[in-house]
């Protein structure tokens, strides 16, 4: 399973690269608001990564960012969001990615985030640990805030709601060592399973955004919850980090 996984997120990958940098203003539109945004990429990698898992998993559900959900009676969902980033990708930016995990009950047991211009797979299975090219993850050792470099976004203000999220933003900002913005909650998640990030926040994400990471995090010895520390995520936010520095994240982030 994870082979497949791996590979099929490897190969869209490359399939978005034939897009990449070569998208004209007439390739791109708007989605629910003029900031939230789609391109011809985004369609043709989710109808090739759909296609490559109907062939070898035909009655498995799926959830894609563009397409939705399909009908399935079976346990298994696969998510995808087919590129997490798009503001950067049609802007030639490299931080972008693909995201597919796989879903039993409701719980992901296996995904796979796939960034092609940084030329890192990472790859996680539940039970087995997180990877990247091969190297197994663990999450930074970090536990205070002062020292801590957290990445977030800002989904909430593309969907034109700047609150609460500003207002979280201007009280944790001050309380830590550095604050990163990458522009894809898949890469975040990825990096802070691989120690890069020492943590991530963010709220009005969707579930194609985050779960790939989610199981990263997991794997690599992170915690992921939400704002109230409960597991409604990404519903009421996203916290993800050691166990340790997630709770004072969640602490800082109350208003």
């Amino acid at each position: 399973m994870i082979d497949f996984i791996k590979d099929l997120a490897k190969r869209a990958g490359d399939k978005s690269l034939e897009y990449f940098g070569k998208l004209s203003d007439s390739d791109v539109s708007g989605k629910a608001t003029k900031k939230d945004l789609v391109s011809i990429a985004d369609k043709a990698v989710e109808q090739f990564i759909i296609t490559e898992i109907k062939k070898r998993y035909p009655d498995h559900g799926v959830f894609g960012e563009e397409s939705g959900r399909s009908d399935s009676d079976s346990p298994y969902c696969w998510v995808i969001d087919p590129i997490d980033g798009t503001q950067n990708f049609v802007n030639s930016h490299p931080f972008y990615c693909i995201s597919i995990a796989l879903f039993y009950n409701g719980s992901p047991i296996a995904g796979s985030i796939c960034a092609p211009v940084l030329g890192k797979l990472f790859y996680a299975e539940k039970g087995k640990g997180a990877f990247e090219n091969g190297k197994k993850l663990s999450v930074s050792v970090c536990h205070t805030l002062d020292t801590a470099s957290v990445a977030t976004g800002f989904a909430e203000l593309r969907q034109n709601r700047p609150e609460p999220t500003l207002s979280r933003f201007c009280k944790i900002a001050p309380m830590l060592r550095d604050v990163k913005r990458c522009g894809s909650a898949a890469i975040d998640l990825a990096f802070v399973a691989a120690g890069i990030y020492d943590g991530f926040w963010e709220e009005g994400l969707a579930l194609y955004d985050v779960g790939a990471g989610i199981l990263m995090v997991t794997e690599a010895g992170g915690v992921v919850c939400d704002f109230n520390g409960k597991d409604d995520v990404p519903g009421s936010g996203v916290i993800a980090a050691s166990p340790e520095l997630a709770v004072q994240i969640r602490s800082a982030l109350q208003l």
